[in-house]
């Protein structure tokens, strides 16, 4: 019976193998000169009977591939149960008089939930303000951010769905949960995000606002975001522009109040290059908007002073990795005092309070946290593990909180006596469904193209010998410096269980190492970053982790890109790829709302030598027919706001008819996700069986 059933496995397999044909029409473009064709340009028609018709053949065709494979049901219920053994974490935290606000990670609760507590060493004090799953209990209606009024007493919140990020700002009673009646539409996209301010007697927000049919041409809509003013208790209709119209098409603007709520400062990012110009005014009367910074002075974070009567600058300008300036709130940059020099770590947040300053470095990863006096005197070092990643150091005004993270325990908000110097464990604190104590985190260095040495942070059970014959996952980001920062997934165990080595690589285009390592991986020097990422593959393959039949890489977003840029060009290097929500064609991402936003990160077309870097690495410009590819999955959600799906649509059409291989081209399209924000948790669950799945399959785990 046993061979019976393998032999009906093999047959069924054996007839899922062929992907559906995708119908050629060609398209050709000019750019200087230089003829391109497209052929499947009609795939970018979303929402039309044929795009509908080949998203409904191909989903069809890759749910057979799972399907016919029984261990998912397996893998699904292993992660559901996991999820229901997990501890609820909280993030997102923000304090006000007497409590602090977060957002709660519950399971098996779909999304996220908005709670108080008096302290966060005292969760019994805990209590709901607003639960989205009780508005929407598929788990369709998500919270993309939350501002307390300065008393705490008033919470907006700003709701979308089914992962889209379009958010409506509404409004509620912190006691009660009580609604009420203000709604303010568009105050939220996801090409520049959107943000919300109090006055500081709680009757009045600031906020973000897009413009409404009509004000605009249809193209411009999901651009031109400005600033409005809403009293509560009127019509939105009847609500004050107060600035915004001589900001950038692509501006993205976040708001934010001084503590006692007198001060508003915009930072106002242009695009997602990391440009950024601030503005400040007062939040009732007083004089207008005033600029304190443009684009090219290199200021990257304001903060206020504990008594708002300073600001402190984080500033790149002649200091890539960053320092501290200070000027006084009436003050101009030209006035600015050097508070903190550059030093050999990267400065990547500060956090003012009553006596002292904070300032977060990042150590090419791993984090540190150093103390000064609000002169810059006195410097101390905080003392944590030395690879620990730290984030969302808050001030609660006798003591400071930050959350801890490493690659190997679950992470926990710490709290901070900077008057004894003592560090201890908050009730805020996430234990794990699972044990990590056989697994090590090594942090070894590859060495790229070029002689940079880049960080490759390998985590595996302890004992793993290095025989080349180890299935190895390796991951990696690599744009807009965001930094990979150490992290603990208990999804993790499933991998390691199987033999599995796990890799998160620091590539140039991330912050690990300043704004020269972001600078050295935009733009057009861009292929920098796919030469990183191939010497962090060849190092483990040379090092002996693994070999190229046993490695895997997986990465979303504009990891997605670099997915796609590392198949086209090491087609031989590894042997499954999976790719989340991710840019292919990066002629044309500029056309789409988001993708002007991210010409500041990669260039345009429109520029002769911008268009020559992009075309030479343009996933769906570099497949060539013949090519034996290795396995790849694409993964994307069909209310996307940020990355087209007809990218990956597009280049699952290209690849299949392209490769020479048997391995597998299959794309998974989903109606309940978006890019990723948002997403309900079984969705979440079940994205990450197929992905697990895909794996296992392919490194033959």
């Amino acid at each position: 019976m046993k061979a019976l059933a393998c032999l009906i496995t093999t047959i069924a397999m054996s007839t899922l193998s062929a992907a559906p044909l995708t119908e050629k029409k060609p398209v050709t473009d000019e750019y200087h000169g230089v003829r391109v064709v497209d052929e499947y340009r009609w795939l970018e028609e979303t929402g039309s009977p044929s795009v509908k018709a080949w998203t409904e053949a191909q989903n069809k065709h890759s749910r057979a591939w799972f399907n016919a494979r029984p261990e998912r049901e397996v893998i699904e219920a292993r992660l559901t149960a996991l999820y229901a053994m997990d501890t609820p974490s909280h993030g997102g935290i923000v304090a006000r008089p007497g409590r602090i606000f977060a957002l709660k990670f519950q399971p098996p609760k779909q999304q996220r939930l908005l709670v108080t507590l008096a302290s966060p060493d005292d969760p019994a004090s805990e209590r709901v303000v607003l639960d989205p799953n009780e508005l929407e209990p598929r788990g369709q209606v998500a919270m993309d951010w939350f501002v307390p009024s300065p008393d705490g007493k008033l919470i907006a919140v700003c709701l979308s769905e089914n992962g889209s990020e379009e958010g409506t700002l509404h409004f509620y009673h912190t006691e009660t949960g009580g609604q009420l009646p203000d709604r303010i539409a568009r105050v939220q996209y996801p090409t520049g995000g959107g943000s919300a301010a109090w006055t500081a007697d709680g009757s009045a927000v600031f906020y973000t606002r897009y413009p409404h049919q009509g004000e605009k041409p249809e193209a411009d809509l999901n651009f031109f975001q400005q600033i409005y003013f809403h009293k509560l208790g009127t019509p939105a209709t009847a609500d004050e522009y107060s600035a915004g119209r001589e900001f950038p098409r692509i501006a993205e603007i976040h708001l934010e109040t001084s503590r006692d709520g007198r001060l508003l400062l915009a930072t106002v990012a242009n695009g997602d290059g990391g440009e950024f110009s601030h503005y400040l005014r007062g939040t009732t009367g007083g004089p207008a908007w005033r600029q304190l910074t443009r684009h090219e002075d290199g200021v990257k974070e304001i903060a206020f002073s504990h008594d708002s009567a300073a600001l402190y600058l984080r500033s790149v300008k002649d200091a890539p990795r960053g320092k501290v300036l200070r000027i006084s709130a009436t003050g101009t940059l030209g006035d600015a005092e050097l508070v903190v020099p550059q030093g050999d770590a990267v400065i990547e947040g500060i956090t003012p309070t009553a006596q002292f300053l904070f300032v977060n470095d990042l150590l090419g990863g791993p984090s540190r946290v150093r103390q000064f006096t609000l002169d810059g005197k006195d410097s101390r070092i905080l003392p944590l593990p030395e690879t620990s990643g730290i984030g969302g150091l808050i001030d609660l005004g006798d003591r400071v909180v930050f959350r801890q993270t490493s690659f190997i325990a679950p992470s926990a908000w710490m709290t901070y006596d900077p008057s004894g110097g003592v560090i201890k464990k908050s009730a805020l604190f996430n234990t794990s469904p699972v044990d990590f104590s056989d697994i090590e985190a090594v942090r070894e260095f590859a060495v790229s193209k070029d002689g940079t040495r880049v960080p490759v942070n390998i985590l595996q059970r302890k004992g793993t010998k290095l025989d080349g014959n180890n299935p190895a996952l390796l991951y990696a980001y690599g744009g807009y410096g965001h930094s990979m920062r150490p992290s603990f997934d208990f999804e993790n165990r499933l991998w390691f269980d199987r033999g599995g080595i796990y890799v998160v690589a620091n590539i140039r285009g991330g912050g690990e190492f300043g704004e020269e390592w972001h600078l050295a991986g935009n733009l057009t020097k861009k292929q920098n970053v796919f030469d990183d990422f191939a010497a962090c593959a060849q190092h483990l393959i040379g090092r002996g982790y693994t070999r190229p039949g046993k490695l895997a890489v997986e990465g979303g977003s504009n990891g997605g890109l670099l997915m796609g840029a590392f198949l086209t060009q090491n087609p031989a290097l590894a042997r499954a790829v999976v790719a989340h929500v991710g840019l292919y064609d990066m002629l044309r991402v500029e056309l789409d709302p988001n993708g002007a936003f991210n010409v500041t990160e990669f260039g345009t077309v429109k520029d002769p030598a911008q268009f020559r870097a992009l075309h030479a690495y343009s996933p769906y410009h570099n497949v060539k027919d013949g090519t034996g590819y290795p396995a790849v999955f694409f993964l994307a959600g069909e209310t996307d706001g940020r990355v087209n799906p007809a990218h990956s649509r597009r280049m699952t059409a290209r690849l299949q008819a392209a490769t020479a291989s048997k391995n597998p081209i299959l794309v998974r399209l989903s109606e309940s996700s978006g890019h990723g924000m948002g997403t309900g948790l079984a969705e979440k669950i079940a994205q990450q069986a197929d992905v697990f799945l895909f794996l296992f399959d392919q490194l033959g785990m």
